[in-house]
């Protein structure tokens, strides 16, 4: 049966399984109609519109 030759560490166990290394940043795309940056396939908030249709009042237009 396989044995252990020595103690693993708290820290070197958790360095181990932590996934925190996989994380990346979020792509983020231009807004066609006002150029603001937002997530893609997502609503932008600055205009309020996506994929060309408008979906609420702008607060700038208030």
């Amino acid at each position: 049966m396989a044995v252990p030759k020595s103690k693993i560490s708290k820290q070197r166990r958790n360095k181990r399984r932590s996934s925190v290394w996989k994380l990346k940043a979020p792509t983020l795309v231009l807004c066609p109609k006002c150029g603001a940056y937002k997530l893609p396939h997502r609503l932008c908030k600055a205009c309020m519109t996506y994929d060309g249709r408008e979906y609420a009042k702008a607060e700038a237009a208030k």
